[in-house]
């Protein structure tokens, strides 16, 4: 029987700033499919950490996330080389993983159909997804990306400490015990160093619409 494309699920993972919530978001448009970063997620979740520092996480962050608005979140300026670092750190911890990952699985089993970035998106949330993709990019581009992204916001931002702390991030995100970030072994390699934002859409359906076909 053949699903129809509103069910369809893909995951996106990859490292900071490959990308991944650019083409993931792309894709969700063109496909007409919710779309939920578990990266914002860890985001936002440091930031209400650090802003508060709340005497038990835990609780903290569970009553937090039950009364969550995602589409809120845009609006809140979450990608500062300070949230990034810390968010590494919490993501650490599987207490607050759990907590997350709850919030996923419920806007996965309430959507059906979706998109999902972050780092353990394929491997761990959602490994029946229908398509899956692992980002990559160099340090450097990586890095500029970020930074002329940032520097909007922050004109005293610094090219080297935006390098250093994605450069940390990743290293954070590969070595954690739990649910490190890996590429699964059916994702679609997209390099984004290497492709337009034209290009990688064009790559990315190319495999969607096989799937579909």
């Amino acid at each position: 029987m053949k699903r129809n494309k509103i069910f369809l699920q893909i995951t996106c993972d990859g490292g900071a700033a490959t990308g991944k919530s650019t083409g993931a978001k792309l894709i969700a448009k063109k496909y007409k499919l919710p779309f939920l970063s578990s990266g914002l997620l860890y985001r936002y979740a440091a930031f209400l950490i650090l802003k508060n520092n709340p005497k038990n996480k835990i609780f903290f962050l569970n009553k937090k996330f039950k009364i969550l608005n995602y589409k809120k979140l845009n609006k809140l300026n979450l990608h500062s080389p300070k949230i990034s670092t810390y968010s590494s750190i919490i993501a650490k911890e599987l207490k607050i993983r759990n907590i997350l990952k709850k919030y996923q699985k419920n806007f996965i089993k309430k959507n059906k159909g979706c998109v999902l970035e972050g780092r353990d998106a394929s491997t761990k949330i959602l490994p029946n997804s229908d398509v899956k993709f692992f980002f990559i990019c160099n340090l450097n581009t990586a890095a500029k990306r970020r930074y002329d992204e940032l520097k909007k916001k922050n004109s005293k931002i610094k090219l080297i400490n935006v390098k250093n702390a994605l450069k940390l991030r990743n290293i954070l995100d590969k070595k954690r015990k739990h649910s490190p970030l890996k590429k699964h072994k059916n994702a679609v390699v997209v390099d984004t160093g290497k492709l337009s934002k034209q290009a990688m859409v064009y790559k990315m359906s190319k495999y969607i619409d096989k799937f579909l076909k």
